[in-house]
């Protein structure tokens, strides 16, 4: 354990897979107190128990904010203090967009962007109060550039790189950071569902600069460092975690279409 977050509370939304579970790997071993809030009771109890010491499972559905307003509660109660929230929860959705439903959109866009701004709401308050905290919102690569069949998912992702900026100047003169990381092309249960060999996965990513995927614990690694007192005046900032995926494609030199990957939790 590195102690670099020694006491602090942390609450990680979708921490029971994925990037989440990274994330809530990589916050424990820096001492952090860290909640998994996430729907999937089974795997965040099981990766609880697991990682034992100051990690504990609570259900949440981003979408209710009377479950927020709970969970903060009884945080508030227990330890009287919320330093850090990361809004990792998430779904993908792809679907051209003269198919897509007000159904569809409207659960895309609660669970990636209303779910947040629930979550960022709850916390504010006891972060306020102490003055001091640090939100980190997982947007995605589609937040930073436009991809085909991904209309709801770039709203739900575009918008919550945006509110993440509004977020950091509401909060800023309250000592509370907010950012957003963008990941590109992770290696999760999102992105890979049928547990591709990676090495498989890497070999048609040549548009791609960096010719691959991401491990979760990569994109962790940045979420720690936000968290953590190094980044003390990184607040409002977007940090793409993509392999400079966002920065610009490589031409195909030769004929066919590479794969194209861009799910994130």
């Amino acid at each position: 354990m590195t102690g670099k977050l020694d006491g602090r509370v942390a609450i990680v939304t979708g921490g029971a897979r994925g990037m989440g579970e990274a994330t809530v790997r990589r916050l424990a071993n820096d001492g952090a107190i860290v909640v998994i809030a996430d729907m999937l009771d089974n795997d965040g109890k099981v990766l609880a128990e697991e990682i034992g010491g100051n990690v504990a499972y609570y259900h949440l559905d981003v979408r209710d904010e009377a479950q927020w307003h709970a969970l903060v509660a009884d945080l508030d109660t227990r330890f009287g203090r919320i330093d850090i929230l990361v809004n990792n929860a998430g779904i993908s959705h792809h679907m051209a967009l003269e198919e897509i439903s007000s159904a569809d959109a409207a659960r895309v866009i609660n669970i990636n962007l209303i779910g947040p701004m629930m979550g960022m709401g709850a916390v504010a308050v006891v972060m306020k109060r102490r003055r001091a905290g640090v939100i980190v919102n997982i947007s995605s690569v589609d937040g930073l550039r436009g991809s085909n069949a991904k209309g709801a998912y770039a709203a739900s992702k575009w918008g919550l790189r945006g509110l993440s900026k509004v977020a950091a100047i509401e909060f800023g003169g309250h000592c509370i950071r907010v950012n957003s990381v963008h990941p590109g092309a992770i290696n999760t249960p999102m992105s890979n569902p049928t547990g591709s060999p990676v090495d498989a996965i890497n070999a048609r990513m040549t548009m791609v600069p960096m010719h691959r995927m991401a491990d979760p614990d990569e994109v962790a690694a940045v979420t720690a460092f936000l968290v953590s007192d190094d980044a003390s005046y990184v607040s409002g900032a977007e940090i793409a975690v993509d392999g400079a995926w966002s920065a610009g494609y490589i031409q195909p030199m030769l004929p066919g279409a590479p794969l194209q990957l861009g799910d994130t939790q």
